[in-house]
């Protein structure tokens, strides 16, 4: 039997993530069982008439999870971070862990072949030094899925260049982040995490056993600002916002941007346009989907009355 006759399981299959492993797992032939907790939504919708296998499931309830993957050959398993949307205001790291764990004990249970987990780039430093608690929280997951003996790959990517396309970075007419103006971040659009994990599904002897770091881009928040407003046609200036205002709010988000304005991630990105040579840079996400999605949510910003 070819690979791509096997079933893979995709949690979190309605998220960001979850739907660009669904595409392109799909667009390789493989069978796809895509887990959600509502079956009935537009995305489930949209993933079953894709051609994925929607089941109901929920990273909470590992017996679900259990179920859901039993028969199946791979397992992708991504969780949600504090703050990510969709996830309730009381979410916490110790929520991820859990769900993360619980997904790895599932695939456990059911004899999974090969899993591929996507966990974030630096989280190997855990031990070297104080790395933000969404970072640990990954590291955490890693652990266990070691502990169990998975037949695992682990993803490492940077941040995504989707954090720029809504209300997260996009404020009162300007970008505007906690990070430094002229400190370069790593970024990397999650299409390309999308199309490793499909690769790594379809070389499973090459990747089970491997862990590696993902960036497609290195940029100032100036230039891509600068980027943004260039696609768009429009003056984007970027503004940061004070460390302090964000730690009167949050000392974990204030750590996560002190962390990524002076040790950053530092992934190598030639190692990762040599594993994926179609990785894109900004200019070219812009190009292709990125200008088009922030187009739209400002225009939605606009029409709604809201202060962008």
């Amino acid at each position: 039997m070819k690979l791509t006759q096997k079933t893979v399981v995709v949690v979190g299959a309605t998220g960001q993530q979850g739907r660009a492993v669904t595409r392109h797992l799909l667009r390789d032939g493989w069978q796809v069982r895509a887990l959600t907790r509502d079956p009935h939504g537009a995305r489930a919708a949209a993933l079953a008439q894709a051609g994925a296998q929607v089941v109901r499931a929920q990273m909470e309830d590992v017996d679900s999870l259990t179920v859901a993957a039993e028969g199946a050959w791979g397992l992708f398993s991504v969780q949600p971070t504090v703050g990510s949307s969709g996830t309730a205001p009381d979410f916490t790291a110790e929520d991820e862990v859990r769900w993360g764990v619980n997904v790895a004990e599932a695939a456990h249970a059911a004899g999974i072949g090969h899993f591929v987990f996507t966990s974030v780039a630096a989280v190997d430093r855990h031990l070297e030094e104080k790395l933000p608690v969404n970072l640990v929280s990954k590291w955490h997951i890693e652990q266990r899925i070691a502990a169990l003996g998975l037949p695992a790959t682990i993803l490492r990517p940077v941040s995504f260049m989707e954090n720029f396309t809504g209300g997260y970075a996009l404020r009162n007419g300007n970008l505007s982040t906690g990070l430094a103006p002229e400190v370069p971040q790593q970024i990397i659009a999650v299409d390309d995490v999308g199309a490793v994990a499909a690769l790594a599904f379809s070389r499973p002897t090459e990747w089970i056993g491997r862990a590696v770091s993902l960036a497609g881009d290195e940029l100032t928040p100036v230039q891509i600002a600068a980027a943004i407003g260039n696609a768009l046609g429009i003056q984007l200036p970027y503004v940061q916002i004070p460390i302090d205002a964000i730690r009167a709010l949050s000392e974990d988000f204030a750590y996560a941007n002190e962390w990524l304005n002076t040790l950053g991630y530092r992934a190598d990105i030639r190692a990762t346009r040599n594993i994926h040579p179609a990785a894109m840079d900004f200019d070219t996400w812009l190009e292709r989907t990125g200008a088009s999605r922030i187009a739209a949510f400002l225009d939605s910003a606009r029409t709604s009355g809201q202060d962008t």
